[in-house]
């Protein structure tokens, strides 16, 4: 049995299943690598865009002809050259035709081939027509000039170049990605006019740095006309390793209305997609200062996008640069600039290696392109030379024809001519024998030995030979050549808003409850008797402020919390806890709150007649067990704070429960941090830990408030002009109020009417 199945193996070759997938994968990548995702330094173009720019010509789709179906193009493609599915040949074709993706679109299209919202969105094949485009010609033109290698299509059957003769450096202009087995491509395009330029000044100068170079092409020119903003350092060190990224940047302008309308985005960057990016972010609420969006793009604009801002102040830089940070309206393009040589290796390829290896390449095409026209020029002379010793000896000629059985060989002996010579006198017409076909025949000589001439010296010599090079650059950039579409823009770095600046600054006053919860409504005028409580709560105080500050509470212990207010809940509904906000200790209760701008100032009291002023800034805190801020004496309480309006004027009146009242100038307490503070009124520590003497309230009165007095139902009033009386210096006992109100309940501060 053994024998039979050695037998039966005997011819097979026999690898390891681990040989076997290594050497398949290896085949795979390399075919991957070299004949479908990186292009060729020479022509700039991927087999499957050669193959289709070939077929076209070889359908007579010229830039003059008339348009034919793209299918009819596909089809020649993929039946003689690219034996692939037909949509990745049609998308590859409808790329070149794209505007928008190319600089110098080797297609022209008819019909839809995409828009730059969505590039996939070009209609099937058999709808669209294609020719190509004028630019094609400088890919072209040579082919059949003996300047490239021909190798036989898949099955043998035809023959399709190995590289097209391109006339420019075609792989920088339009630019190329594509993702291959281990590595990748992407090469961004550039502007004809400046490469040219670099490439004439390379030829002229083979010893230039990349910085003379740098100088001449400065950056990538993409087809969409955004900014770039990369700095030119950043530019240099790109094309010296041949990888890194620039930096796209849309432009826009503010109309008169106050739109802000965006005309140009970076490369291969979906308008639709944009504006739906800058939608999340308003459905976010983080753009309160945008209220609508608007893609008014059509045939004329093929990129208008309009940013409608909520009012004519708010600062469109701002918003930009907020939306240049946080959106696709600024974006870097990925540079890899990896190639295939000439020596057919892949390899990235910096700037300067690139253009002297396109240069070696240009200059063997056009070498080989004069050749080819040279030999056939000496052909052309060799023939013509035995025309005119025919026409010279016309008769005999006539003669030998007429008479010999074998003309060809006598008039080879006769006048010493070459076969090929006599096989072009044999098909010469009668109507050819008049005279004036001797003067033609002699001045075509006279012709092509000048151009054999002309052709030889340029063989000949390196000079003259670039001379050339350098009249044919020239000359591709006067008939291609535009302005350059990208600006190079010096720009600061976008930024995006911060949470806080993002908030809306609308006037909210917030609501607490003796038993700690919290609200907020819109506005400065809330009417406190609609505004339910749960049962056994009510209002405890209401703090007025902006939705972009934040709401600071007063605990009993002495601590000050802070929170954003602009997330309050509604003040339709009860609220919620602040417990939930902040962690206060067990058994505190909240005595008063603050908002406004970080400069402005409270004084902060105890009813032991201590107090200082501090400023909004020192008392923020994120931590929720908040901020250590007033040391409350030994039987002492905390009481709320009061704002100072203005120290100089305004009066702080410190008012006992035994009816002592004693007002002094608020710039007389200073301004901590945190502390005990200074004494403000002379309170006995034994009547204070006893409860029996304590201060009641403490106010700032300004030149327009009136403080109401309480004692039981009756009331006084008193106001700035009133308190002369009861003015005194810093931490004495004050004077007592008239009989009948020496016994306090409540003070209460109202705006003079």
């Amino acid at each position: 049995m053994s024998d039979a199945l050695d037998m039966s193996m005997q011819g097979i070759e026999q690898l390891s299943l681990r040989e076997y997938a290594e050497k398949a994968y290896l085949d795979y990548s390399m075919y991957v690598i070299l004949d479908r995702a990186l292009p060729h330094i020479g022509d700039g173009l991927k087999p499957v865009q050669r193959r289709i720019i070939y077929a076209m010509s070889e359908l007579a789709l010229k830039p003059g002809s008339k348009h034919k179906k793209s299918a009819r193009t596909v089809g020649d493609v993929i039946g003689k050259f690219h034996p692939h599915g037909d949509s990745a040949a049609y998308e590859a074709m409808v790329l070149m035709a794209q505007d928008f993706s190319y600089r110098y679109p080797l297609v022209d299209g008819q019909g839809n081939w995409g828009s730059p919202d969505d590039p996939k969105s070009f209609a099937a094949m058999r709808y669209t027509e294609s020719r190509l485009a004028p630019y094609s010609d400088l890919l072209l033109a040579e082919l059949g000039q003996g300047t490239v290698d021909w190798q036989p299509n898949f099955d043998g059957e035809l023959e399709e170049p190995v590289v097209l003769p391109s006339k420019v450096p075609n792989l920088l202009l339009n630019g190329v990605s594509g993702i291959a087995v281990g590595m990748a491509t992407d090469i961004p395009p550039h502007n004809v006019n400046e490469l040219i330029a670099a490439v004439i000044h390379l030829l002229d100068k083979p010893k230039a740095t990349l910085e003379e170079l740098h100088e001449l092409l400065p950056a990538p020119d993409f087809p969409c006309g955004a900014e770039i903003i990369s700095p030119a350092s950043s530019l240099l060190e790109m094309y010296q390793s041949g990888r890194g990224s620039v930096k796209m940047r849309a432009v826009y302008e503010r109309e008169k209305n106050g739109d802000i309308v965006v005309s140009a985005l970076p490369h291969q960057v979906s308008g639709a997609k944009l504006l739906e990016q800058i939608a999340s972010q308003m459905r976010a609420k983080k753009l309160p200062m945008v209220v609508d969006l608007r893609d008014e793009s059509d045939h004329e604009n093929s990129t208008r996008l309009v940013i409608v801002p909520r009012s004519n102040r708010v600062d469109a830089d701002e918003l930009m640069g907020h939306l240049f940070a946080t959106t696709d309206l600024e974006k870097n393009a990925r540079v890899n600039m990896n190639v295939i040589g000439l020596d057919g290796k892949p390899q990235v390829k910096p700037l300067l290696p690139f253009l002297k290896e396109w240069l070696v390449f240009r200059k063997e095409t056009t070498r080989k392109r004069l050749e080819f026209r040279l030999e056939k020029v000496n052909k052309r002379l060799h023939i013509l030379d035995g025309m005119l010793v025919a026409f010279l000896n016309i008769d005999e000629v006539i003669d030998i024809i007429r008479t010999e059985d074998k003309p060809k060989a006598v008039m080879m002996e006769r006048f010493d001519l070459s076969e090929r010579q006599v096989e072009a006198i044999l098909e010469i017409k009668l109507r050819q024998l008049a005279k004036l076909e001797e003067v033609k025949i002699r001045a075509e000589q006279d012709e092509l030995s000048k151009e054999r001439d002309n052709l030889e010296k340029t063989l000949g010599s390196d000079a003259r030979l670039k001379t050339l090079m350098r009249k044919e650059l020239k000359a591709v950039a006067e008939a291609y050549g535009d302005e350059r579409r990208s600006v190079l823009v010096e720009r600061n770095e976008a930024k995006a808003f911060s949470e806080q600046s993002l908030i809306s600054n609308d006037p909210i006053s917030v609501i607490v409850s003796e038993k700690g919860w919290v609200r907020s409504a819109k506005g400065h005028e809330v009417d406190v008797n609609k505004l339910s409580f749960k049962s056994g709560d009510g209002m405890a105080f209401i703090v007025t402020g902006r939705s972009n500050q934040n709401m600071m509470v007063l605990g009993s212990f002495g601590r000050c919390y802070s929170m954003p207010s602009y997330n309050l809940p509604s003040a339709r509904g009860y609220g919620e806890p602040l417990s939930g906000r902040i962690n206060p200790p067990s058994g505190a209760v909240f005595v008063g709150g603050m908002m406004g701008q970080d400069e402005e100032r409270y004084v902060l009291s105890t009813d032991a007649g201590y107090g200082f002023i501090v400023s909004l800034g020192e008392l923020q805190s994120k931590n929720k067990a908040g901020k250590k801020v007033v040391s409350i004496p030994a039987g002492g309480e905390l009481l709320p704070p009061r704002k100072v309006t203005d120290p100089e004027k305004d009066l702080l009146v410190c008012i006992s429960n035994q009816g002592r009242l004693l007002s002094f100038p608020v710039s007389e307490l200073p301004q901590l941090a945190k502390g005990k503070g200074n004494k403000m009124m002379n309170i006995p520590s034994a009547k204070l830990k006893t409860r029996e003497e304590f201060l009641v309230s403490v106010h700032v009165l300004t030149m327009t408030d009136v403080l109401k007095v309480y004692s039981g139902k009756q009331f006084i009033s008193l106001k700035h002009s009133d308190m002369e009386h009861y003015l005194g210096e810093r931490g004495r006992r004050g004077n007592k109020l008239p009989r009948g109100y020496q016994r306090v309940d409540r003070v209460e501060l109202e705006a003079d009417d």
